[in-house]
């Protein structure tokens, strides 16, 4: 039937698309069974503009969706005539902020998920190993403060978790996940996924399942991995044209940053005053199974590079030379933000360091790409395939390497009660395997011990002063009660290194005939060699050198001394560091960062299933803590390598993580879940990399242990 001079009756209605580089609107004649790729052509050809197309595709902002694909037709996809779709391009321009607060414009594609951007950003700005970063929101302190009044994140009477909330509203802590019916256009359950490659594999779940709660997603324990290695390879910049960074003359930018950043920029910092600030920062954590345009990010939005995951893999400066420069920035950061906690003495090492930076970056530089080292990376490969192989030169030494190396000394034990006041006694100590004991005297160590504890599993947290003479080890040994506290004291660096050293390792369950005992007592070592105080270097002119505190440590320290002391202060400690170059103060700077007791750790407000009071959550690369609300202090510690399997329900917005000897289940209330389970599975699939398999990157391994039922 004709009306209007149209045929009506047949089915077809008019699709309103907004074509957005023209920014005009067209009316389209269509029928549910016409594929979203003929719509395309239709609209294409309707336009009759002779340019390319290839790059756009159509966004729904209704739904929040990209339709992608092109053989789907409108009924599969839900268009209907009340639909108002976008046609525009999916490269569009975004502005990235780097951890050295440097802001590069990038073309970007938005309709992929979150995690192939950053692999493309990397691959422009010359970044090695892509998995250990992620984008993030740019703090906006007043929606943070927000969150604080909206919560003490307890949930209102009656409140359910919806899928459906848009992911523009400014108040949601964390972009939403669309409902599964949204997937493919047929309803689908959350399902069990196994590890390809890996010998462990997971049961599907089936309602009912004794002891898995419905709505489950399992995830095997993986504690190696013997396919494809999840590494990923070097870049060459030639192949993306577009990037500022192609032709490799901007990446000097990038290998070194400015001295001092924009006041705007360092304005945007987040400076948090408690553990839940810094916990509250950590919904702002991007979706890597999610597009950009999914999450609310627009052409030209300011969005923050950071590097999520601490366990930087293969620090090769070679090719890593902005790489390394970036993770110091973001170290440097951390540190004047107070967003991690150091000594006195600490700050004044850190503060050296950079220091040594700045003096450096102004000087040239030796080529770090200089083919004659070749031979030096073959030496450094066959050096570390002896050290695996046989142990370090020292162990080798020892004579037996069928017998375990031992320690035996005088040391100092004292174990902290509420009301007490601090008391050391001395006693003879042994370590053995993994496991401290101690005597009254040598001659009774053949005898039963006052104390014999496994330190497999505890937290070793160092507590020194040089100045004073304090080497402290403080551990937090698991029992079933909790966490019981002892603290050991040595006499001098060298024993402190050893027994630090030795009790590290044994956390991890590894024994001083480990390869890397002798390095780890090297490294402790040098640490504290860094933090004694010299006098100034007399080649260095001190009075050419515009030193500004504020600059170089955080606001505590500034407050607490005098501008000219704290000055003096720095340049005496640079008189250990003078003589470093960039790229070795910065690797130094990078090492002890990672020494430092609260490095590496990201925190949550959660609740645990039983409990009432709300908890911190502290996920680090090789264990899960839980923690002390207002003190950070370690209550309970599980380790990635006792862990069986851990399930989400996306529903109730609760982790479920078994491991060998309990079960753990909690609500995280200062972030979306997925955000947590995402940490989980990023470090378990950094922790699967090594140097002897492809280096590949291998996403679909990423996607499966960090996406969760989105990438089913």
């Amino acid at each position: 039937m004709m009306h209007d001079g149209r045929v009506v009756g047949d089915g077809s209605w008019e699709l309103t698309v907004l074509v957005t580089d023209l920014q005009a609107e067209r009316s389209l004649r269509v029928d549910g069974d016409m594929s979203i790729g003929n719509v395309m052509i239709k609209l294409t050809e309707s336009l009759d503009i002779a340019m390319d197309w290839s790059d756009h595709g159509f966004w729904w902002p209704q739904r929040n969706t990209w339709l992608l694909r092109t053989h789907w037709t409108l009924d599969k996809c839900g268009v209907q005539a009340d639909a108002q779709l976008h046609f525009t391009p999916t490269h569009k321009n975004l502005r990235v902020q780097l951890p050295d607060l440097q802001l590069v414009d990038l073309k970007v594609d938005y309709s992929i998920m979150a995690f192939n951007a950053i692999m493309t950003v990397c691959k422009m700005i010359g970044v090695r190993h892509p998995e250990e970063l992620s984008f993030m929101r740019k703090v906006d302190e007043r929606t943070l403060k927000r969150g604080e009044k909206r919560s003490s994140f307890k949930k209102k009477k009656g409140e359910k978790y919806s899928p459906a909330t848009s992911a523009n509203n400014s108040d949601a802590s964390y972009p939403t996940t669309p409902t599964p019916s949204m997937m493919d256009g047929t309803l689908t359950t959350p399902r069990s996924a196994s590890v390809p490659g890996s010998p462990y594999r997971s049961t599907p779940l089936t309602p009912g399942t004794p002891g898995t709660p419905s709505g489950y997603n399992t995830y095997p324990r993986v504690p190696s991995y013997n396919g494809t290695s999840p590494v990923s390879s070097s870049y060459s910049l030639s192949s993306f044209p577009d990037s500022p960074f192609s032709d490799g003359s901007n990446l000097s930018a990038l290998s070194i940053s400015p001295a001092k950043p924009s006041t705007e920029a360092v304005a945007t910092l987040h400076r948090p005053k408690n553990y839940v600030d810094r916990a509250r920062v950590n919904s702002l954590w991007l979706n890597s199974s999610r597009s950009l345009m999914e999450q609310g990010i627009r052409e030209n939005d300011i969005i923050l590079l950071r590097f999520k995951y601490y366990s930087f893999f293969d620090l090769n400066p070679k090719y890593d030379a902005v790489r390394i420069n970036q993770i110091y920035e973001q170290a440097k950061w951390s540190l004047l933000t107070e967003g991690i906690e150091c000594t006195e003495e600490e700050a004044m090492m850190f503060a050296a360091l950079q220091l040594q930076v700045n003096l450096q970056s102004a000087m040239p530089q030796p080529d770090m790409n200089n083919a004659n080292d070749s031979t030096d990376d073959i030496d450094a490969a066959l050096t570390d395939l002896q050290v695996s192989l046989e142990g370090s030169a020292k162990n080798s030494a020892a004579g037996d390497i069928t017998q375990i190396p031992e320690l035996a000394d005088w040391l100092r034990f004292f174990k902290p009660k509420k009301f007490t006041l601090k008391s050391y006694k001395r006693y003879w100590f042994t370590f053995k395997d993994t496991h401290l004991a101690y005597y009254h005297s040598p001659e009774e160590a053949s005898g039963a011990p006052i104390f014999r504890v496994n330190l497999r599993g505890c937290e070793v947290t160092p507590d020194v002063n040089i100045s004073s003479e304090k080497y402290c080890i403080k551990l937090l040994i698991p029992t079933t009660e909790g966490m019981n506290e002892v603290w050991i004291r040595a006499d001098s660096e060298t024993q402190y290194a050893r027994w630090m050293a030795a009790c590290r390792l044994a956390a991890k369950g590894k024994t001083m005939a480990d390869a890397t005992y002798e390095s780890e007592v090297q490294s402790i070592t040098s640490f504290l060699g860094l933090q004694h105080p010299k006098e100034p270097v007399p080649s260095v002119n001190i009075s050419s050198i515009n030193i500004e505190p504020q600059d170089f440590v955080s606001q505590r320290h500034v407050k607490k001394f005098k501008a000219k002391s704290l000055t003096t202060r720095i340049l005496e400690a640079h008189a250990n560091v003078a003589n470093l170059s960039l790229m070795e103060a910065k690797l130094n700077y990078i090492k002890a960062w990672q020494a430092l007791p609260d490095f590496g750790i990201t925190h949550f407000v959660v609740r645990f299933r039983g409990n009432k009071k709300e908890d911190l959550l502290g996920v680090a690369f090789n264990r899960i803590m839980r923690m002390d609300l207002h003190t950070g202090d370690a209550l309970k510690t599980w380790r990635y390598n006792s862990m069986k399997h851990w399930n989400v329900n996306w529903e109730v917005k609760e982790v479920l993580i078994e491991f060998e000897d309990e079960r753990v289940s909690f609500a995280c209330l200062s972030a979306d879940c997925k955000i947590v389970h995402e940490f989980i599975g990023g470090y378990i699939f950094n922790s699967m990399r090594s140097k002897d398999q492809n280096q590949t990157l291998n996403e679909e391994l990423f996607h499966k242990l960090t996406g969760g039922w989105e990438t089913i």
